[in-house]
């Protein structure tokens, strides 16, 4: 039997999103795994760390690296429903730090009644704000969005924030599931 290190830090990660569309909730959120790339995976779930210097690859790189039944480890937003026209949404946000010696922050939002654009927005500021209070740097949480994303911006201490957003709305006789996923991946 292999023994793992003390600490696994990832130094890769990828981001990915889907919906699927069954009759069964848990086939639904298979469906929404397949569409997003990653159903050959055992995903384990961690909390919302981005390591430092954790490189960002494109989606097709990191499938590419991926072994079916891995064990891998997410950050990952779920939402579904049952309910015909109901709206639901699913995001990772993104906050990198300017220093890749620090570490940034990757946050999940999954709700109903939200559509993309709305669930982006609050993705990426919700990383960006758990990464600026890490920082030292204190926004008014009642400003827009945009305000706040230029004042985390200008301040050079956060260079990037970004999300990837899955939003879909609920189907008669089906379940709707979405997903948002960043895939961390080893070397």
């Amino acid at each position: 039997m292999r023994n793992f290190p003390g600490n696994l830090v990832p130094s890769r990660v990828f981001f990915t999103k889907g919906v699927g569309r069954h009759r069964y909730q848990l086939k639904s959120f298979e469906e929404a795994l397949r569409h997003a790339g990653v159903a050959n995976q055992n995903l384990v779930q961690v909390s919302s760390i981005l390591p430092p210097k954790c490189k960002i690859i494109s989606k097709e790189n990191g499938l590419k690296a991926l072994v079916p039944g891995s064990i891998t480890f997410c950050v990952m937003a779920r939402c579904d429903t049952n309910e015909h026209g109901r709206l639901l949404a699913t995001s990772i946000g993104l906050a990198v730090p300017k220093d890749k010696n620090n570490w940034g922050y990757l946050s999940e939002v999954h709700d109903h009644g939200m559509n993309q654009q709305q669930a982006g927005d609050m993705s990426e500021d919700l990383a960006a704000e758990m990464l600026g209070t890490t920082l030292g740097l204190e926004v008014d949480p009642n400003t827009a969005w945009s305000e706040r994303e230029q004042v985390y911006k200008s301040s050079g201490l956060i260079i990037r924030t970004s999300n990837v957003t899955q939003a879909a709305r609920g189907q008669e006789g089906l379940w709707t599931t979405t997903v948002a996923i960043a895939m961390f991946l080893f070397d």
